[in-house]
């Protein structure tokens, strides 16, 4: 059965099919197959059971959120503002890139918008500053993978939504994860420009940093109210997304007038367009779940990858292992809904905490969406830079090996995601 499963993906995948159709296809044509006798009224329910869970509210409301700030000057001015403090040392631009990159993704939550908001601009002033195009492409990618790690990561509403953990305290446990991926990735940056004799930007004087401050101030308020907010228990999740929608259109059409009023409804039709991809995908995966667990499929996986009694660290391996691998070929949202109810059971007996387990599976996300052969994000940049595949992931390399050094010091110290918790 799971070779018949796995068999109608491939092959649906391989006939140039969207994700969301083996996804639900699928889970439905091995139900007529094996379960001749069953009420496919039963999957179609689990369709629409997919997407009613309220979190999900949340996720429609970011993206808008995002798509405002992107059309708007949001991006820019933080970009100017992280710049004009660090651009002129050794490495400042590739520092203010990735600062910008963790900053908007605090903002967004999503990594392709943080490619396309901060990638645009930032590759321009890293080109002109002396970096070579693989190597600026590589940092702005693996840069906005952050995006998975810091709130509000839709990655991790997607796991919360499926695992059934705190969504908030998700967020606030990626922020520790996500910091480390900066100074990594900062420290990477300074050693590069180093050795590579990168030339040094002019400085900027006092009177412009403090009249950059003053224009970012504004900007910088979007990770206070979502990660602040939800901290302190005044907003839930849900509720920090309605609140980052009026900040920006209070700040983008109101204050800074970069977006006039009537330029909403197309951005509305373009949030839309991708909530409806996001949501077909989860209830699609909602079925495709329901379909295995039926099948008693994860009990299967599970006791023949993990044996019978597995140690907590061994679990994390194999979690390590079967998302990053699942994430260099389909979309993160996609691997997350199908994997996670396989390899949830078998972490919970091994005694692993399930928020532990959420940055886990969403730090392999952030991972495989940056990483050869088809992480989107890779694809993203591809489209957004116009640049062929192989010169975008020349310089992914070193990017990755932090990455992975780091998926294992999350792996062996739990207190990096749970100690702000």
């Amino acid at each position: 059965m799971v070779a018949t499963l796995l068999t109608i993906m491939v092959v649906l995948l391989l006939l140039n099919f969207p994700m969301m159709i083996p996804l639900m296809a699928a889970p439905l044509i091995v139900l007529f197959i094996y379960f001749p006798n069953l009420d496919p009224m039963i999957l179609m329910q689990q369709f629409s059971t997919g997407i009613e869970p309220y979190v999900l509210l949340a996720v429609p409301l970011f993206i808008f959120a995002a798509d405002i700030m992107t059309t708007g000057k949001t991006s820019n001015r933080l970009l100017d503002f992280i710049g004009s403090f660090i651009g002129h040392i050794r490495g400042g631009y590739a520092v203010t890139t990735a600062a910008a990159c963790t900053l908007f993704g605090a903002i967004s939550g999503s990594t392709q918008a943080t490619v396309v908001a901060i990638g645009k601009p930032m590759r321009e002033r890293l080109l002109k500053i002396g970096y070579k195009d693989p190597t600026a492409m590589a940092l702005i990618i693996n840069s906005s993978d952050v995006a998975l790690l810091v709130p509000p990561s839709i990655g991790m509403i997607i796991y919360g939504l499926v695992s059934g953990t705190s969504v908030g305290k998700l967020f606030i446990a990626g922020i520790i994860p996500g910091i480390i991926v900066f100074l990594s990735f900062a420290i990477y940056s300074i050693i590069y420009a180093k050795v590579a004799d990168i030339p040094l930007a002019n400085k900027v004087s006092w009177g412009e940093r403090w009249r950059l401050t003053r224009k970012a101030l504004l900007p910088l308020g979007f990770p206070v109210i979502i990660i602040g907010g939800i901290y302190t228990g005044i907003f839930s999740p849900t509720e920090a997304a309605g609140m980052s929608v009026l900040y920006a259109f209070v700040l983008e059409v109101l204050i800074y007038r970069s977006i006039h009023i009537k330029e909403l409804p197309k951005i509305a039709r373009s949030t839309g367009l991708v909530t409806s991809a996001v949501f077909v995908l989860v209830a699609g995966g909602q079925a495709f779940t329901w379909v295995i667990s039926f099948a008693r499929i994860p009990q299967m996986i599970t006791e023949t990858v993990l044996g019978a009694d597995p140690s907590a660290v061994y679990v994390l391996l194999m979690v390590t292992v079967f998302f990053f691998i699942g994430c260099m070929f389909v979309d993160p949202i996609v691997v997350i809904l199908v994997l996670t109810p396989i390899f949830y059971p078998a972490a919970m007996d091994a005694g692993i905490d399930p928020i532990h387990l959420g940055v886990v599976i969403t730090f392999q996300a952030a991972l495989g969406s940056a990483t050869p052969p088809f992480g989107v994000d890779i694809f993203t940049a591809s489209a957004v830079f116009n640049k062929p595949y192989l010169e975008v992931i020349k310089g992914t390399p070193p990017y990755i090996i932090m990455m992975v050094v780091i998926s294992f010091l999350l792996i062996f110290f739990e207190e990096l995601s749970l100690l702000l918790i």
